[in-house]
């Protein structure tokens, strides 16, 4: 269940810190004077720095304002609460994989985008693991998340798929590549935090098989086991699952766009 959920916060106000560098993306021209100490930058820099290292349940506004060496009240004239940081939080991370934009060098075709994709998205997984644990449900509009959409929607157009598949492909690649991701953070985070390797922790319990597995209950499984099937550790497993789940994905999507012949569309 997750922790946290996104797109709770005062929707104004929220569209307001998201989009404080303007439509374009590009940094506003600072004001005169001397830099302030707070600003709506080093709140999500230290709510993240929290949450990464403490977890995002223990992200609060009093632990953000103690990293900031600020008083709590402070913070609350930049940002009206936890609500809306969360929301900036992960926009900010979703932008750290700085996807290539329209007229942006891409890799050559739309698989090696996907590709390029889903190698920074487990890269985001891993460097900030509370972010499986924030509902995305109700996203939040920001630049990070819009390209995400822009990147996928841009690869699955050049697929050749139709238009009315295009947003549901772009959704079914998003669910399986953050659940991948997840899941082979997951399995690294367990090792860290318990001091105890996958290999050792199934060496633990070498004697189920021997002592407690019933082939003729479970048939499937005794068959796969003595075919070599079964075996490896959490990682390999949610690394080799997820591989295989989004090989096949991609596959389909590409037998439907062969299928639709000229009914695709092309684009940036």
């Amino acid at each position: 269940m997750a922790a946290e959920r996104s797109g709770a916060g005062d929707p104004r106000r929220t569209l307001d810190l998201l989009w404080r560098a303007g439509p374009g993306g590009g940094p506003r021209r600072p004001a005169r004077g001397r830099r302030p100490r707070i600003s709506v930058d080093r709140i999500i820099d230290a709510a993240v720095t929290v949450a990464d290292r403490d977890g995002i349940g223990a992200m609060s506004m009093e632990r953000v304002a103690e990293a900031l060496g600020a008083g709590t009240m402070s913070l609350y004239t930049h940002v009206p609460g936890k609500a809306e940081l969360i929301d900036l939080m992960v926009d900010a991370v979703l932008a750290e994989r700085d996807l290539p934009g329209a007229g942006q060098a891409r890799p050559d075709g739309w698989r090696a985008r996907i590709e390029l994709y889903t190698a920074r998205t487990g890269d985001l997984h891993r460097r900030h693991p509370w972010f499986h644990q924030v509902s995305l449900v109700r996203p939040p509009l920001g630049p990070g998340l819009l390209a995400q959409e822009e990147y996928l929607i841009a690869a699955l157009t050049d697929s050749g798929l139709p238009p009315d598949d295009i947003a549901a492909a772009a959704g079914a690649v998003a669910a399986a590549v953050d659940a991948a991701a997840s899941a082979a953070a997951a399995a690294d985070r367990a090792e860290h935090e318990t001091g105890q390797s996958d290999a050792s922790w199934w060496a633990a319990r070498s004697s189920f098989w021997e002592r407690d597995f019933d082939d003729e209950r479970y048939p499937a499984i005794a068959a796969l086991w003595r075919a070599g099937g079964l075996g490896r550790g959490a990682r390999e497993v949610a690394t080799r699952a997820g591989r295989f789940g989004l090989d096949r994905l991609l596959d389909g999507i590409e037998a439907r766009a062969a299928a639709a012949g000229a009914g695709g569309v092309r684009g940036g």
